[in-house]
């Protein structure tokens, strides 16, 4: 796949310790200049690492934490051509006065939760509200789309055609016309 300069490139890692996960965000930072877009203890006592750049620079720190993680990498993700609703929404929750279908995929991990707003949001024309990182779900995580309801029946059932491949859905739902009451409590940003 040929990927040009100015493609944002995405690079998650995931360790089963805190203390290497730092270790390894320290020297992954060193090696290339890349945005780190999430870095925290996450359920169950790991570290997490989401960054982006261009390619060169991702693929460099993404090899260095690898490296610097060994045994204590759960799990990692390099998505060479991520779509711009995705870095957005990872930890936040983006306000839309659009209020059409809305579509929610929950994941038994972080990566499957980035792989799936990135499949959708290159499926269907949706705007990725949410992308929720295991914090206060069990180690879970979830993303929330919304879009008109064909738009979000195409990208679920892409995303979810996908994660199935490798066990990594837990549940999805579609609401194809959602009560306005619900509203504020679906662009709220939850407490933890």
């Amino acid at each position: 796949m040929k990927v040009d300069k100015d493609t944002i490139v995405l690079g998650v890692l995931e360790f089963s310790s805190i203390a290497v996960g730092f270790h390894a965000l320290d020297e992954m930072v060193k090696i290339a200049p890349v945005n780190i877009v999430d870095a925290r203890t996450i359920c169950f006592g790991k570290y997490l690492i989401v960054f982006s750049g261009d390619l060169a620079s991702v693929e460099y720190s993404f090899k260095k934490g690898i490296e610097t993680g060994k045994d204590y990498i759960v799990d990692s993700l390099l998505l060479p051509v991520i779509h711009q609703e995705v870095i957005g929404a990872i930890g936040n929750v983006k306000q839309s006065d659009n209020w059409g279908a809305i579509g929610i995929i929950e994941t038994l991990n972080v990566t499957s939760s980035i792989r799936a707003a990135d499949i959708a949001a290159k499926e269907g024309n949706v705007s990725i509200v949410e992308i929720r990182l295991a914090n206060g779900f069990g180690g879970k995580s979830y993303v929330k789309m919304i879009g008109n309801l064909e738009d979000i029946q195409a990208a679920v059932a892409s995303a979810k055609h996908e994660l199935k491949k490798e066990n990594s859905i837990f549940a999805d739902t579609i609401i194809p016309q959602p009560e306005k009451e619900i509203k504020p409590f679906y662009f709220q940003k939850p407490q933890l």
